[in-house]
C-alpha cells in the first residue's frame, strides 16, 4: 500500500510539473453587493443574496444621475480660475463613488502554478483567495496579475474582491467595479511570467527583417529547459523557428534572433501581424506555451522633418479618447470598441491616445488589428493633486511600477508608437520639475528604447522658463497654439507633438446666431453650437490646428480633444450647472451619433473618399427672413448653394489663412460657407465642383413636416448590435426639433444594454427602455449571444402617435 500511495504521488507530481497553459476567462458566476460587508472574503461567507453578474461590470452606469453625486469644489488654476467653483456633473453625475464586493467560486485543475490577471478593478481592490488577502491595488486602471499556488486546492476554491471607490477620486466618471476581464492561468512548473516576452524588430528592411525575441522563464526545477520560438505569417504559414536548450536555472532570460524575408510590415492601411509560438519544454514534454502577436514595421521621429512609418512621412491625425464607452458604461467591450474604432477610420484618423489613463487590451489589440496607431498613457496625476483623493496619494509608491507593468503589457503591439508618462501635471511650474521627467522616462527607456517618451504640456510661459521640457524625448503640447512657433525655436528637439488640440465645444443639431467664433460661451439650453466655432478659453476651433499641421513639417501631428464625448467634465457648463453632465467636446456623441464636426474633419483626414456635408439642417419655424449661414464640409475645392433653386452664389476655399488667424477668415480654407442666407422654407442644395471645375457631386436637404415615423437603422458586431432610431416626416426627412418618447422591448434570446441620445443634459438613466429623441434621433444597444436563426430576437420600437417598428434579428 506504501508503495503504491508513492507512486500515486510521484505520478501526480510529474503531472503537475508537465501540465501545460490553461486560461480560463472568469466572466461568469459572479455575486455581487453595492456596500460594505465585513467577512466576505471568507471562503464560507454566504453570499447566496447577493446579485449576480458577469465580469466586466460597471455598477453605476445605469443608476440615476443625480446633481449631487460626486459635488466637487475646486479651483482649476491651469485654466485660469481665479476661484474655487462647485463642479456639478464633473464625475457625470452617477453614484461610482463607495464599496462593493464581487465573490465567485472557481475550479483549480492539477497544474504547476496558479494566478489571477486582472485586466482593471476600479478601485483599490483588494484580492483575497479562500480568505486570505493576496493583492492590493491602488489604481483602477492597472492591470495586475498574482501568484496563488500556495493559496488554492484542487477542487473548490473562492475569490472575493472588495472595491473601495472614495468621492473626489476623478475629474471625469471612471466607473466602478471589476470593468475589466479577470483570467485564471494555469501552467506548468517552468512558465513564462505575466507579460515575460519581448519582441521587436531592429532590422526592418524591404527583403528581410530580423526579429529579436526576449523570453523570460521561471522554473523551480533541476533539468535543463527548451525553448522553441516559431513565428506564423499573417497567411498561416510558419516562416521561421529556433529551438534552444538552456541549462537548470530557476529564472532564464532567452534571446533568439529570427530573419523573416520579404516581411509583411504592418502599416494604417496594411495592418499585416504576425504571430510568435513559444514553447517551454523540459525532458521532452511542453510545460508552457504562449502566442505574441507582432508586427514588423519601422517608426523614425525626424528633426525638423516629421514623424515616418516604414519610411513614410506621416502627419499624426488622432484622437483622444476616454474609457467609457456611453451608454455601455466602463465595463469593457470589444464588440463596441470595434463599432467606435471603424467610425474614426471612416473620419480618416489614423491615431488614439489613450488619454488620460491605461488602456484595456481590447483596445490595443484592435488598434494593431485595424492599423490605427497609439500613444499610450499611464496617469493623470504626479504627486501634487488634481482631485482630493486622486492617484497622487499612491504616486511615490506605485509610479514607476505603473510605468513599468504599461510598457511590458504594451510593448509587442507595433499600434504603439509612443509612450507618455503623464498629463497637464502642476508640476510643470515647480523649478525642479525637470527632474520627475527624467527619471519617469529613464524608467520607459530602461524597458523598451525603441519608442520615445513624451509629457503632455499646457504650462507653457513656465515651461519656457523653467526647463520642465528639456528633457523629453518628444515635447507635448496641450492647446497654446500660439506658443508652438516659440517653443519650437527654443527647444532643441527639433519637432512638437500637438498632444491635445482644439477642445471645440457642440451638441449634434444645435445651431447658435449669429455666427461668430466664441469661447466658452453658454446659453439657457446648455447646449453649443453645431456650427462648430465654439470651444474653451484656452483653446480653439479644428481649423487652426489643420494649418498648423499643413503649415509646419516640424509639427507631426495631432491628438483632438476628444473622439467621442465622455460622461463628465460638461464644459463649459461645469461650474454649478446641473443638469448639464456630459462631455461637449466630442467629435462624435454620447450615442456614437456624428456631430458635423465628424465631417470637417473628414473632409480633411479622409484622402480615400470623397466628403461632402452640409450644415445646417433646414426646418426653423419662426426665422423666416433671417440670416441663417450655410456651412459646407467637403474635400471639393468649389461648391455652389441654392435655395429653392436660386443659386445664392459659388464658393472657393482660401488657402492663404494661417494658424494665426484669429477672425472667420480661418474658417474659409477649410470650410465653404455661405454667411448671408435668409432663411425660407423648402430645399437648401448644394453642388461640388472637382478640381477641373466639373460637377462632382450634390447634396439635398429639405425642411421637415410633423413627425411622422420611425425608421431604424442596425449595425451588428459580433454579438453586440447597436440600433438607431430616427424620427421623420411622412416624405422622410429628418425631423430635426423632434423630441418624440421612444420605448423599446426586446424579446428573445437577447440583452438591451442601455440607450443614450446625445443630449449632455439628458437625465434618464442609460439603463432605460424609455427616452426621448434629441436632434431626431437616439441609440440603444442589444447583444444577442445565443443566435438560433431566422427571428430569434424581436425588437419593437414604439412611440406615441407614430407607427410602431418591429425589427427581427
Amino acid at each position: 500500500m506504501k508503495r503504491l500511495l508513492f507512486f500515486l504521488l510521484l505520478s501526480q507530481s510529474v503531472a503537475l510539473a508537465f501540465a501545460q497553459r490553461s486560461e480560463t476567462l472568469l466572466s461568469d458566476g459572479w455575486h455581487f453587493l453595492l456596500g460594505d460587508a465585513p467577512g466576505a472574503e471568507a471562503k464560507d461567507y454566504d453570499d447566496g443574496r447577493w446579485q449576480r453578474v458577469s465580469v466586466p461590470h460597471d455598477w453605476a452606469i445605469h443608476k440615476p444621475f443625480d446633481r449631487n453625486n460626486d459635488l466637487q469644489s475646486v479651483r482649476n488654476i491651469q485654466n485660469g480660475e481665479k476661484k474655487v467653483h462647485l463642479k456639478t456633473g464633473r464625475t457625470g453625475g452617477l453614484p461610482y463613488m463607495g464599496k462593493g464586493w464581487y465573490r465567485r467560486h472557481f475550479t483549480v485543475k492539477a497544474s504547476g502554478r496558479t494566478w489571477l490577471y486582472f485586466e482593471g478593478a476600479m478601485s483599490r481592490a483588494h484580492v483575497y483567495v479562500n480568505g486570505q488577502q493576496v493583492a492590493f491595488q491602488p489604481y483602477g486602471y492597472g492591470a495586475f496579475s498574482v501568484d496563488i499556488t500556495e493559496m488554492v486546492c484542487p477542487g473548490d476554491n473562492v475569490l472575493a474582491v472588495s472595491i473601495d471607490n472614495p468621492a473626489y477620486s476623478s475629474r471625469w466618471y471612471p466607473g466602478a467595479g471589476l470593468f475589466r476581464p479577470v483570467t485564471l492561468v494555469e501552467t506548468g512548473a517552468s512558465y513564462v511570467p505575466q507579460w515575460g516576452i519581448q519582441v521587436t524588430t531592429p532590422v526592418v528592411k524591404s527583403d528581410y527583417a530580423i526579429v529579436k525575441v526576449t523570453v523570460s522563464v521561471n522554473s523551480n526545477r533541476q533539468d535543463s529547459l527548451t525553448i522553441c520560438s516559431e513565428v506564423v505569417a499573417p497567411n498561416g504559414d510558419v516562416v521561421q523557428n529556433y529551438t534552444q536548450q538552456y541549462a537548470p536555472t530557476s529564472q532564464l532570460k532567452a534571446v533568439h534572433h529570427l530573419r523573416i524575408s520579404h516581411p509583411k510590415l504592418w502599416s494604417v492601411d496594411s495592418p499585416s501581424q504576425y504571430t510568435l509560438r513559444t514553447k517551454i519544454s523540459v525532458q521532452g514534454k511542453v510545460t508552457d506555451e504562449t502566442t505574441t502577436s507582432f508586427g514588423i514595421r519601422n517608426i523614425e521621429y525626424i528633426p525638423y522633418e516629421g514623424f515616418f512609418l516604414n519610411g513614410q512621412h506621416t502627419k499624426i491625425k488622432g484622437v483622444c479618447v476616454h474609457h467609457d464607452l456611453g451608454a455601455l458604461g466602463a465595463a469593457v467591450d470589444k464588440d463596441a470598441i470595434r463599432m467606435r474604432l471603424k467610425m474614426l477610420k471612416d473620419m480618416g484618423c489614423n491615431a488614439i491616445r489613450t488619454s488620460h489613463n491605461l488602456p484595456s487590451s481590447m483596445l490595443v489589440e484592435l488598434c494593431s488589428e485595424m492599423g490605427l496607431m497609439l500613444m499610450i498613457e499611464p496617469f493623470d496625476e504626479w504627486d501634487a493633486p488634481k482631485c482630493e483623493n486622486g492617484f497622487h496619494h499612491f504616486f511615490a509608491e506605485e509610479a514607476d511600477n505603473v510605468l513599468r507593468n504599461m510598457v511590458r503589457h504594451f510593448r509587442n503591439a507595433p499600434c504603439v508608437i509612443l509612450w507618455g508618462i503623464g498629463n497637464e501635471v502642476p508640476n510643470q511650474r515647480d523649478e525642479k520639475g525637470f527632474r520627475m521627467v527624467e527619471h519617469l522616462q529613464a524608467i520607459v527607456h530602461a524597458e523598451d528604447h525603441t519608442r520615445p517618451v513624451t509629457v503632455c504640456m499646457d504650462q507653457i510661459p513656465y515651461v519656457l522658463k523653467n526647463g520642465f521640457a528639456a528633457p523629453v524625448d518628444i515635447p507635448g503640447i496641450n492647446y497654446n497654439t500660439w506658443n508652438y512657433a516659440k517653443a519650437w525655436k527654443q527647444w532643441d528637439q527639433g519637432l512638437i507633438l500637438g498632444s491635445e488640440t482644439a477642445s471645440t465645444v457642440s451638441s449634434r443639431g444645435v445651431y447658435k446666431f449669429p455666427l461668430a467664433l466664441k469661447a466658452m460661451a453658454t446659453y439657457s439650453d446648455h447646449q453649443s453650437s453645431g456650427y462648430d466655432t465654439e470651444y474653451c478659453s484656452w483653446s480653439n476651433v479644428p481649423d487652426v490646428d489643420f494649418a498648423l499641421s499643413d503649415d509646419n513639417p516640424w509639427y507631426i501631428g495631432q491628438f483632438v480633444w476628444t473622439g467621442f464625448d465622455y460622461l463628465g467634465e460638461p464644459t463649459p457648463y461645469n461650474n454649478d450647472a446641473w443638469p448639464s453632465h456630459s462631455s461637449l467636446f466630442g467629435i462624435i456623441d454620447l450615442a456614437n451619433l456624428p456631430k458635423d464636426r465628424y465631417y470637417l474633419y473628414r473632409s480633411v483626414w479622409n484622402t480615400d473618399s470623397h466628403t461632402l456635408h452640409v450644415l445646417p439642417h433646414w426646418t426653423w419655424p419662426g426665422r423666416e427672413g433671417q440670416v441663417t449661414p450655410v456651412m459646407v464640409y467637403t474635400d471639393y475645392p468649389e461648391a455652389e448653394l441654392f435655395l429653392n433653386g436660386k443659386s445664392m452664389g459659388r464658393q472657393k476655399k482660401c488657402d492663404n489663412a494661417s494658424s494665426e488667424s484669429d477672425s472667420l477668415a480661418i474658417l474659409r480654407r477649410y470650410r465653404l460657407f455661405w454667411d448671408d442666407v435668409r432663411y425660407e422654407p423648402g430645399t437648401i442644395e448644394v453642388v461640388a465642383y472637382d478640381k477641373h471645375g466639373k460637377v462632382a457631386d450634390k447634396k439635398k436637404i429639405s425642411t421637415a413636416g410633423r413627425p411622422a415615423a420611425i425608421q431604424v437603422s442596425s449595425v451588428r458586431e459580433g454579438s453586440l448590435a447597436m440600433f438607431t432610431v430616427t424620427i421623420t416626416d411622412k416624405n422622410g426627412n429628418l425631423c430635426p426639433q423632434s423630441n418624440n418618447l421612444i420605448n423599446v422591448t426586446v424579446r428573445g434570446k437577447a440583452t438591451f444594454c442601455g440607450m443614450a441620445n446625445g443630449d449632455p443634459t439628458c437625465l434618464t438613466s442609460l439603463g432605460s427602455r424609455q427616452m426621448p429623441v434629441f436632434g431626431g434621433q437616439l441609440t440603444f444597444f442589444v447583444r444577442n449571444d445565443n443566435m438560433t436563426g431566422k427571428n430569434s430576437v424581436v425588437v419593437k420600437i414604439t412611440s406615441k402617435g407614430l407607427t410602431e417598428t418591429i425589427y427581427n434579428q
